[in-house]
């Protein structure tokens, strides 16, 4: 895919609407790079200007802060706080709630005020202005649960946008039991996603998945890579992982517009 960096624009003396925060997930995992390819592919039908940092990308340190490592954390956030505003970005776009979240509440504190969308609030506008279509019906008709993300969810209170992204793909969207406010962790949060688990009788992903599965839905949707890897390991270890299949809202949107 050809995506200029900002680097690349700036020289060419122009300027994106949004930088696009690809985060670690989606620079490095396999299954999470899907949902970033995806999500690039919708912007640029979309006819959206925007860009990525490339190289000049690090981590936003969140991981380290939850971990309790505020060092790491804060000389980290200073490092991308340098290069976001030598730039001067002020929109960004992220597919990862963790980095959604950070860079909206935490980086103010260090220096580094953006307005954040997350992908699944972008996509939602883009489809409310007529920019991106969806059309066809793979997905018409079929049983659907949505996971809400504790990062996008709870800590920030988006909960309609990923969902009338959902009613346009005209599924029958089945909620868990625990949703919206009284959503529940796919296990992943606090830097859980880094170490072991503590000793229990049940794993956290297992415990959601189950959820997912009791409400009989076909597809479950998401709207982060961590969410995504606990879920589908939740369902291989109720080896159903070829019966029930997980996707971002993003994949679904393409796959869809793709039939």
């Amino acid at each position: 895919m050809k995506i200029p960096t900002m680097a690349e624009m700036a020289a060419r003396g122009e300027k994106p609407e949004y930088l696009f925060w690809v985060g670690c997930a989606g620079s490095y995992d396999a299954r999470a790079q899907k949902v970033v390819r995806a999500f690039c592919t919708l912007l640029q039908e979309a006819g959206l200007s925007f860009a990525i940092l490339g190289e000049e990308e690090s981590c936003t340190g969140d991981p380290a802060r939850r971990a309790g490592n505020e060092f790491v954390f804060q000389m980290t956030a200073l490092q991308n706080i340098e290069v976001l505003n030598g730039y001067g970005v002020t929109k960004i776009v992220t597919a990862c709630p963790h980095c959604f979240n950070v860079l909206k509440n935490e980086y103010p504190d260090l220096g580094g005020q953006y307005e954040l969308i997350h992908h699944t609030q972008l996509l939602q506008k883009l489809l409310d202005e007529g920019r991106l279509k969806v059309e066809g019906g793979a997905f018409k008709g079929k049983r659907l649960t949505y996971h809400d993300s504790c990062y996008l969810g709870r800590a920030n209170g988006v909960y309609e946008a990923p969902r009338k992204v959902l009613a346009e793909l005209e599924t029958e969207l089945i909620e868990m039991q625990r949703n919206r406010e009284r959503g529940f962790c796919c296990g992943a949060g606090g830097a859980q996603m880094f170490k072991e688990e503590e000793a229990g009788e049940k794993r956290i992903n297992t415990e959601r998945a189950d959820e997912a599965l009791g409400t009989g839905a076909e597809l479950i949707a998401v709207n982060c890579p961590f969410c995504l890897t606990m879920l589908e390991d939740g369902l291989k270890a109720r080896d159903k992982q070829d019966e029930v299949m997980v996707y971002d809202l993003s994949e679904l949107i393409l796959k869809n517009k793709s039939s």
